[in-house]
């Protein structure tokens, strides 16, 4: 059911897996090269956090241009978090506990799959580093080593960022600006550096639910007749947002006593104010 790394449609033509427009600018040939090794830090070098997301985006052009993909030893990604970034499911591998023969699970998903993340248990032995990367060189996929990871043709890092979202004690966690370095060896020899945001360049908006039926329908403002005299208009002024008893904020329109969260379709982190703090 999964044709071989190597087996593509056109010999010679996908030799370049495509990534996000906004990560283009950090990879050599502006892709990722088919037999290459792209590792995204995860360590102390990176300490402002945002290495799953990265990771994520990194996958999602790939994915959705036809190329497979695994994540091994991932335990906490979700398959709704890998959608939202972009990445086609049905051409997602997840192993999240592949066990202390890792290595041997990793290379049998590179004779198979053309993009492997992998979760780096600590410290790797460089026999293991070259095994790896001389059989993706081999086998024409791309090896993700998700951590700390020496000899990467290229290295992505997390640097610093901000949150956007919050007001004034309150309101949600939208986005985060971060900034993206990529150093390795040659053509990538030269540092590189973006900012860009987070979660998901290519994050999907989010889907609202439908109108419940036993709510009434939100008044719809109707266009004035061309045949009337033109009078004197009042803009309407936008309706206020509210706050329920314990001063949890809600969007105008939503019920904020709701006892279901499903029927609040905001997304992100909630923060709810009450007599004890934020």
């Amino acid at each position: 059911m999964v044709r071989t790394a190597t087996g593509t449609d056109e010999p010679g033509a996908h030799r370049m897996l495509p990534v996000a427009p906004e990560l283009s600018g950090l990879l050599p040939g502006r892709g990722l090269r088919r037999g290459s090794t792209v590792s995204v830090d995860t360590g102390r070098a990176a300490p402002a956090g945002g290495g799953t997301s990265l990771m994520l985006a990194l996958l999602a052009a790939a994915s959705r241009s036809g190329s497979w993909c695994a994540v091994v030893g991932v335990p906490m990604l979700g398959a709704l978090a890998a959608a939202e970034s972009g990445i086609a499911l049905e051409r997602l591998a997840l192993v999240p506990h592949p066990g202390p023969d890792w290595p041997t699970v990793v290379a049998a998903l590179i004779d198979g799959v053309d993009v492997v993340v992998t979760a780096v248990p600590g410290a790797v032995s460089a026999s293991i580093v070259s095994r790896l990367a001389a059989r993706a060189r081999q086998r024409g996929s791309v090896l993700v080593p998700f951590g700390e990871w020496s000899g990467a043709d290229v290295t992505l890092r997390v640097g610093d960022g901000r949150w956007e979202g919050l007001g004034s004690g309150r309101g949600r966690l939208r986005r985060r600006e971060v900034t993206v370095t990529a150093r390795g060896r040659g053509a990538a020899a030269r540092p590189r550096e973006i900012t860009m945001w987070m979660p998901g360049v290519t994050a999907h908006a989010a889907a609202f639910p439908p109108a419940r039926a036993d709510r009434p329908a939100a008044p719809q403002s109707v266009p004035a007749r061309s045949d009337r005299p033109a009078g004197p208009q009042t803009a309407a002024a936008p309706a206020p947002a509210s706050t329920d008893g314990a001063g949890a904020w809600a969007p105008a329109g939503v019920d904020s006593s709701a006892s279901s969260p499903v029927e609040r379709p905001a997304r992100g982190l909630r923060l709810v104010e009450s007599g004890e703090g934020v």
